[in-house]
């Protein structure tokens, strides 16, 4: 499916005060592609395109890349009440579980010590590549409620983690270390190599950096009376010991593989990631940008113990952009 769709900032953008995980979660799961994973007659899960052409509409990327950013909504329903097309990760998995912080750490908001809030996350990969024969970008956008209430209305902190922007060769997304600050291997890209490039400057134009995404939405969550707001610069997303090692085609599949057994609606397991975060890292490269980052300390886990693929998942729940800060 693929059709124009207003990106600009809108009313209810900018109208927004909040959101309950329940009403987030319900309407992501509402319209799923298969209304049991797996199940006899389940018809393929679709492939929605991303393409040049359409970044290339007049204004559509630039509205796309600002309103990202200035917007903290967490649906986007459209005009029609289909949602909105995305332009870049079409196609995703939904998933929702707990942000548990069990480590001591320098760190205020939702990185300090206790810290417990319920998550929203999509995991998802550039243009139409799912399956393994393409090289994949794995990655895991979230949202962070500073709560374990359900029904409590709340700002989210959002953010965002990728392996690499130009895709690896890697059969798992339990293989791969997906960052804040994302490696970037151009060549991967092939034929995309102009959609990532595109990409850049778009995001250069409408924030600082293209590609880092800076973690003071999560520092700034929840209460910390006398505490001064301190993020940490880099933090990864690894499964935790004990992942299962699961061979699907589609990474959306082994995504669900994790939770579920095919035909069966209810949720038999659970995919959980270490959180780690460090201050010590630099970037080398141009053409083959890497992050040598050391130092890495675990404060705890993201534990997923949900999971949908479905239309609202793909077109309707938005995260926003935290803005570049410049440190002072």
């Amino acid at each position: 499916m693929s059709r124009p769709s207003p990106q600009a900032l809108n009313e209810a953008d900018r109208s927004y005060r909040g959101s309950r995980f329940a009403e987030v979660k319900q309407a992501i799961f509402s319209e799923p592609y298969q209304k049991v994973w797996g199940g006899n007659g389940a018809k393929p899960l679709p492939r929605h395109k991303a393409t040049l052409w359409s970044l290339l509409r007049p204004g559509i990327f630039r509205q796309a890349a600002e309103r990202t950013i200035a917007s903290k909504a967490d649906l986007r329903w459209g005009p029609d009440g289909k949602g909105v097309q995305r332009l870049l990760h079409p196609n995703g998995i939904c998933l929702t579980g707990l942000w548990e912080i069990t480590e001591e750490s320098p760190y205020s908001g939702f990185f300090r010590n206790g810290s417990r809030g319920l998550v929203i996350a999509r995991s998802s990969s550039h243009g139409t590549h799912t399956t393994r024969d393409k090289k994949r970008s794995y990655s895991i956008a979230g949202k962070i409620f500073p709560t374990t209430d359900p029904n409590e209305e709340c700002v989210p902190a959002n953010f965002f983690t990728q392996h690499d922007l130009g895709g690896t060769r890697a059969q798992r997304i339990t293989e791969v270390a997906m960052r804040n600050t994302p490696d970037v291997t151009l060549l991967n890209r092939g034929k995309d190599i102009p959609i990532l490039l595109l990409s850049g400057l778009v995001f250069k134009r409408a924030d600082a950096e293209p590609a880092r995404r800076q973690l003071h939405d999560i520092a700034e969550l929840g209460p910390s009376p006398g505490v001064p707001p301190r993020a940490p610069e880099f933090m990864q997303l690894t499964a935790s010991p004990g992942s299962l090692a699961i061979d699907e085609d589609d990474y959306r599949d082994e995504v669900m593989a994790h939770i579920f057994d095919r035909g069966d609606p209810a949720p038999k397991r659970k995919l959980s990631f270490d959180i780690s975060v460090s201050d010590t890292g630099r970037m080398k490269g141009r053409v083959k940008q890497r992050w040598i980052i050391e130092n890495w300390k675990k404060l705890g886990t993201l534990t997923f113990d949900d999971a949908v693929i479905s239309h609202n998942g793909d077109f309707v729940i938005h995260f926003h952009h935290p803005p570049w800060r410049e440190k002072k």
